[in-house]
């Protein structure tokens, strides 16, 4: 399931993270790589222990918090502190795979990676390539999206980003550990959350409405980690 979460930040904080981070530390990219993601992967990334980084960071975490359609998406668990990379001057991440434990270096934190999230930090006509495509059963998808808009996908999938060749390619990336682990079941979740709320703002009766509310938590006390 591949889920488009609009406005996570607004232009004026995208503005504010990247005259942040703009200015900080940066370090090649595969500092953080696997094996299989270092013959692949041409980037910078802003130095994780920065302080720049931290503050982005926790900028990020704390939209998302206030975010309903990603709380709804995702259902998360654990959300790994969020990083940044740039792409420019023909720079691009080959075909990869998320690893599947993500683990924060100096610290015991790690989390089994269910979700990947790439946050859009410069608008798609400051540059040009840099999509991110991701593959699944129904074919490639192509994504590029305004500054402040964010994709959720499946860390299982099979993606890349295309060579930026002209401007930079500036976003945040990182990975969840939902309480529903199995994919499909979170979509389902998801799908009868979307049409609980859509029902409820249409004035549709509350008597279906609160049963349709149970069988959702219902599902989620069957199928949650959590």
């Amino acid at each position: 399931m591949l889920i488009r979460i609009p406005e996570v930040l607004s232009k004026a904080d995208v503005a504010a993270m990247r005259g942040l981070i703009d200015s900080g530390p940066w370090l090649d990219g595969n500092v953080t790589s696997g094996a299989q993601a270092a013959q692949a992967k041409r980037n910078a990334q802003l130095d994780e222990t920065s302080p720049q980084c931290r503050k982005a960071g926790d900028a990020v975490l704390d939209a998302l918090q206030r975010h309903p359609l990603f709380i709804s998406a995702a259902l998360p668990l654990k959300v790994y502190p969020p990083l940044f990379n740039r792409y420019e001057g023909g720079q691009n991440f080959g075909n990869h795979v998320d690893n599947a434990i993500r683990p924060v270096r100096g610290s015991d934190f790690r989390i089994r990676t269910d979700l990947s999230a790439t946050l859009f930090l410069a608008e798609p006509d400051s540059y040009d390539g840099g999509e991110l495509v991701i593959d699944d059963t129904y074919g490639s998808h192509s994504v590029k999206l305004p500054a402040g808009d964010m994709i959720l996908y499946p860390s299982t999938s099979v993606h890349r980003v295309t060579p930026v060749t002209r401007g930079a390619r500036v976003s945040s990336f990182f990975w969840m550990q939902s309480m529903v682990r199995d994919d499909g079941q979170r979509t389902l979740l998801f799908e009868l959350d979307s049409s609980i709320q859509s029902l409820a703002a249409t004035g549709a009766d509350q008597a279906s409405v609160v049963r349709l509310t149970g069988i959702y938590h219902n599902l989620v006390r069957r199928w949650a980690d959590a």
